[in-house]
């Protein structure tokens, strides 16, 4: 099946092929960091009641839900906009909040083999795709006191 899939995407032209990355890569929008704790920690149920969703969400839970009723998405759901494959010297750079970072590659172009999971650390210099070797590296924007868990 995948082999059929593989050669149905090499045999299309490369104009009819998408570059955006199907995968969104970028953790949340907004940092909890100096968050005081009622932000991150609903009030509860009272009692004899059922607590909606807002009174017992807690952590990145209630940011989001607190994000929407503002208007605004805390996490970017957006694909990542892949135009080119990664090099050494012209990574594809992903933003984190988080010192780890999982990011699925299918390729360059996009869907050129099946999905793989990399592993980015912020430890590393670039982590590349075993399958079709672009290069990534991670630009932590978070802070190393920053624990969303």
């Amino acid at each position: 099946m995948f082999a059929l899939r593989r050669a149905a995407i090499k045999a299309a032209p490369l104009a009819a092929r998408s570059t955006v990355r199907p995968f969104s890569v970028l953790g949340a929008r907004f940092s909890a960091v100096g968050q005081p704790a009622e932000s991150t920690m609903g009030p509860g149920g009272k009692a004899g009641e059922v607590p909606t969703d807002l009174e017992q969400a807690t952590g990145l839970e209630r940011l989001e839900l607190l994000a929407k009723l503002q208007g605004k998405e805390l996490f970017d759901m957006e694909p990542l906009n892949m135009t080119h494959i990664g090099t050494p010297k012209n990574p594809i750079v992903v933003q984190s909040h988080d010192p780890i970072r999982f990011v699925g590659c299918t390729g360059f172009p996009a869907e050129s083999h099946d999905v793989i999971w990399i592993n980015l650390d912020k430890s590393h210099e670039h982590d590349r795709c075993p399958e079709c070797g672009s290069v990534f590296e991670m630009d932590f924007v978070g802070t190393e006191d920053e624990h969303h868990h």
